[in-house]
């Protein structure tokens, strides 16, 4: 037996990368998927590789989302479990973001995930419940320069993460991750740029950048009955890399006379 049996999960930005792998990862341990992108053609790629559901649609456009998945419920005969995956960066100067570009980011990575609860969570309680994984990141957190409104977005994920925790318990389970630097088709500039990915990973105590499948495994975790007693947490996936205290560490550098 799987631990997905008779169970079924939506996947948001399910196409590729770290969503995909989520969605093999699911059907692997028996479970049912849809899998929702903007792309049609990802999305239908991955749903043939794993004999599930696909659905084009833009995370940022509520009616759109709530239409989506409720079809995917009913395709699969029901809705246990979501991912909000799908997200968007970019990284330049605080002050040289324009207004579209700061609701570019605002609107994919926190608004959309709040359509996929809203849309999701009522047919998951009409059915007894289950168990919500929002994708945040490391920079929610910890802040990253150049990266100001992604970062925003993604605090605000992990805010909107405990809130629903709370407003969705006893039935429904709501937890984040927030991955580093992951290898995703997003990075592959960073890791074929040999001086880039040397810089990451010396920066990494784990000594490596971070694949999907890591990222996914975490997922299904917390998906699980293994974390039946988990909600409103965030999991940080990042090598160990958000351990150095940059201040602490300079200083005794300076003592040490490094």
């Amino acid at each position: 037996m799987g631990r997905f049996d008779g169970r079924s999960v939506l996947v948001t930005g399910g196409g590729r990368g770290i969503g995909a792998e989520i969605c093999r990862g699911f059907a692997a341990d028996g479970g049912k998927v849809a899998v929702l992108d903007r792309d049609e053609a990802t999305a239908s790629a991955v749903a043939e590789e794993v004999g599930g559901v696909a659905y084009a649609v833009d995370v940022r456009d509520g009616d759109a989302m709530t239409a989506a998945v409720g079809a995917a419920a009913e395709a699969m005969g029901g809705l246990t479990d979501l991912v909000n995956n799908a997200g968007i960066g970019m990284t330049k100067p605080l002050l040289s973001y324009t207004d579209k570009e700061w609701h570019l980011l605002i609107d994919v990575n926190l608004t959309g995930t709040f359509n996929g609860i809203r849309a999701a969570a009522p047919i998951m309680q009409a059915a007894g419940g289950g168990s919500i994984v929002n994708n945040a990141s490391l920079t929610g957190i910890q802040p990253t320069v150049g990266e100001a409104p992604y970062s925003a977005a993604k605090g605000g994920v992990l805010t909107l993460t405990r809130a629903a925790a709370q407003e969705l318990a006893p039935t429904i389970r709501v937890n984040a991750v927030a991955p580093g630097m992951i290898h995703t088709p997003l990075s592959d500039i960073v890791v074929q740029t040999a001086e880039w990915r040397e810089a990451a990973e010396s920066g990494t105590p784990l000594g490596r950048i971070g694949s999907a499948v890591e990222v996914s495994d975490v997922i299904l975790f917390l998906l699980s009955d293994a974390a039946s007693y988990v909600t409103g947490q965030t999991l940080v996936i990042d090598g160990g890399s958000s351990l150095p205290q940059l201040q602490t560490d300079s200083l005794l550098r300076a003592l040490s006379g490094a």
